[in-house]
């Protein structure tokens, strides 16, 4: 199987315009035979915390017709967005829909990051699916800096770590070129890192998205001011 991991400068707070870039960027992958696409950390808004907080309208279900587009592209697609729950707050989560659109999973990111807590809920359910004869796990960004979550994909039979991720320059260019290839090595799966390039709420996003052979061997990585997608075969 072909993945794509995508990045992109979102629009601040404006699902209608994140979706046309999401969706140009599956047409890109399905130009490079992708069947399978993974997008960075609430790509649909960017990574606004303010705003998310302050504006359920953001709040994104795994059939809200805002996302219509993007689930008629004929690719699986991984998208990260406020997702709401049964209680006050949303989460960030990932819903996963299959090349027909229909909702294959939802993954609740576990480990918020400083400024994240007390605007979301943590997830409490690791996130798996099967797609292709593969079975992937689920994670969003600071979730990846736990090994015990990154291990148990191994543990659970996965083939595939797919990272919903936000990582900005500075540090973060240390920490992507880091962790990603040390999931690969440490569990045994290819890994996958979707991340935003340029403004990113209050970082501007490294680039790099990446795809990393079970080994820690780079196998394609995009630039550090595109939007665009790296694909790689999986086999």
């Amino acid at each position: 199987m072909k993945i794509a991991a995508a990045q992109l400068s979102c629009v601040p707070a404006d699902i209608p315009a994140n979706v046309r870039q999401l969706v140009a960027l599956a047409e890109r992958a399905r130009a490079q035979d992708a069947e399978l696409i993974v997008h960075p950390e609430l790509a649909l808004t960017g990574y606004e915390i303010d705003a998310l907080a302050a504006d359920p309208r953001l709040w994104v279900t795994p059939d809200d017709p805002r996302l219509d587009a993007l689930r008629a592209t004929g690719i699986a697609t991984v998208v990260n967005c406020a997702v709401p729950t049964d209680g006050p707050l949303p989460a960030i989560g990932s819903h996963v829909y299959g090349p027909d659109g229909e909702l294959l999973t939802t993954y609740l990111k576990q480990h918020l990051y400083e400024n994240e807590q007390g605007a979301f809920a943590p997830g409490t359910e690791d996130g798996r699916f099967t797609l292709g004869g593969l079975r992937f796990a689920l994670a969003t960004c600071f979730d990846n800096h736990f090994p015990d979550l990154t291990a148990r994909g191994a543990a659970d039979d996965c083939d595939v770590h797919l990272a919903s991720s936000l990582y900005g320059t500075g540090n973060g260019v240390h920490e992507r070129a880091a962790v990603y290839p040390g999931i690969a090595r440490s569990t045994g799966l290819y890994v996958v890192l979707a991340n935003h390039v340029g403004p990113a709420g209050p970082w501007t996003g490294c680039g790099g998205a990446a795809l990393w052979a079970p080994d820690g061997t780079l196998l394609t990585e995009a630039d550090d001011r595109s939007t665009t997608v790296a694909v790689a075969d999986v086999p």
